[in-house]
């Protein structure tokens, strides 16, 4: 009996497919051409299990790649369950500059997998959504200028790609979303700074 394409996962199969995941994460990162009988069995899972969930490369690679996405995207509403909305953007710019880092050693992968507008679209929606969150919140609270829309967030923080992620890149990263939090202040009500 074949499972619905839509159907919820079992509980032991959704444990063997994130595990799948965060193997596949660490071994694609490392080398582009990772066996996949290699990530199978990290990941503690046969090789038809394996196939049951990820037929072929291109649809494990992009699964990782909207996996890691929406990861990011949700970890936007969790912080502002326990920072300020200010603190919580902060921290959210760190968690994304990370992911971009991660997904540059994920680039031969992707660039391997499949075309680039597939995966500009799979991660567009979650990552906007998170962004925009975090902006109403900011913006509610009156900690950054009024108006900044997620293009513009998108725009200002547009020169982490162009960091070498094999470089030191945490320092140079963190110099950067300072600034743009800093321009995201000016202008805020409660600031005192005219932007």
């Amino acid at each position: 009996m074949q499972q619905k394409k839509d159907a919820p996962l079992r509980s032991d199969a959704q444990r063997n497919r994130e595990r799948i995941l965060e193997v596949a994460l660490a071994e694609l990162t490392c080398s582009a051409d990772a066996p996949l009988s290699a990530i199978a069995k990290k990941a503690g899972v046969g090789q038809g299990t394996f196939y049951r969930h990820f037929p072929n490369r291109e649809a494990l690679v992009l699964e990782v790649y909207r996996y890691e996405v929406q990861q990011l995207a949700e970890t936007a509403a969790q912080l502002l369950e326990t920072r300020a909305p200010d603190r919580a953007l902060r921290e959210w710019m760190d968690r994304f500059a990370q992911y971009s880092m991660a997904k540059a050693g994920l680039a031969d992968a992707l660039g391997k997998a499949t075309a680039r507008g597939t995966l500009a679209a799979l991660g567009h929606g979650p990552v906007t959504a998170a962004i925009t969150l975090l902006l109403n919140a900011n913006e509610e609270a009156g900690t950054i200028r009024p108006g900044v829309t997620p293009d513009d967030f998108v725009l200002a923080i547009a020169g982490l790609w162009q960091i070498d992620p094999h470089s030191d890149w945490q320092p140079r990263a963190a110099r950067l979303l300072d600034l743009v939090m800093d321009g995201l202040r000016a202008g805020a009500p409660g600031s005192g700074v005219r932007g």
